[in-house]
Order: structure tokens, then C-alpha cells, then sequence
């Protein structure tokens, strides 16, 4: 782990070091919901028969429409995104945290996520075309 990229953020009166964490963790899990559930949307097709597939497509392709749709608006532009806690003990173990007087602390890691957000965007814009496929096909009969 790369030290200067590496930044502490430690507990304050305002809890704000608490708040970075869940406001970071919330947006990844977001991002994580969607890309699993536009993958599950796309493949369940390929998996089970056609007249059944839809039963799971859709529902996952309304979850990850509505995860995409909240993250797009509330995470996608804020600077905490490219951030993640970290969590791993042996990286902990290697950092300055003995000099904090605190106990209560997060550590939050710079991520490069451009790779991270073209594969969601990906994947994504797949799922949508085929969940409006989908549903086109489905009121057209």
C-alpha cells in the first residue's frame, strides 16, 4: 500500500470519520448491487429456459435500474467515490496508528476507479437494452 496514497481520517466531535465510512461504504455497495444484478439480469437467460428466465431477469433488472439510478445521482460525481475503507488488518498493521489517540478511526484508500466505472457503465448500458428488449417483447404480445 502506498503510503501518500493513503489517507486518515480520524474521529472528530461530529462523528465525521463514521460518516465518511458509511456514505463511502453505501456508494460501493450500490455500485456492487448493480454490476451483480446487470450481470444476473443478462446471463439468467442463458441459464434457464426462456419462458422462465424472465421471472428473474426482470425483478434484477428493476433492482439494478433503481441502485444505478441512485448511485448515478448521489455517488457517480462526488470525489468520496474514488475512495474505499480499508479494512485489511495486515495494511492497517503497517500504517502510523499508533500516534492517534482515538480508537474509533477510518482509513480511506485513493483508488484509481476509471477502469472500475467503463465496466459498469458496460454493463450497465447492456442490461438496459436488454431489459427494455425485455419488456417491449413482453407488452407486444
Amino acid at each position: 500500500m502506498n503510503l501518500v496514497h493513503t489517507y486518515l481520517v480520524s474521529h472528530t466531535p461530529g462523528k465525521v470519520s463514521g460518516d465518511f465510512g458509511r456514505w463511502i461504504t453505501v456508494g460501493n455497495c450500490l455500485h456492487k448491487t448493480t454490476v451483480l444484478a446487470d450481470t444476473t439480469c443478462l446471463f439468467t437467460p442463458l441459464a434457464l429456459p426462456l419462458d422462465y428466465s424472465h421471472y428473474i431477469s426482470l425483478p434484477t433488472g428493476m433492482l439494478s435500474l433503481a441502485c444505478c439510478t441512485l448511485y448515478g445521482i448521489f455517488w457517480h460525481f462526488d470525489p468520496c467515490c474514488k475512495y474505499l475503507v480499508e479494512y485489511d488488518t495486515y495494511r492497517l498493521s503497517r500504517l502510523p496508528l499508533r500516534t492517534l489517540t482515538s480508537s474509533s478511526r477510518v482509513v480511506l484508500v485513493l483508488k484509481d476507479d476509471l477502469h472500475r466505472k467503463r465496466r459498469h457503465n458496460a454493463i450497465a448500458l447492456a442490461a438496459l437494452v436488454y431489459y427494455v428488449k425485455k419488456i417491449y417483447e413482453l407488452c407486444a404480445v
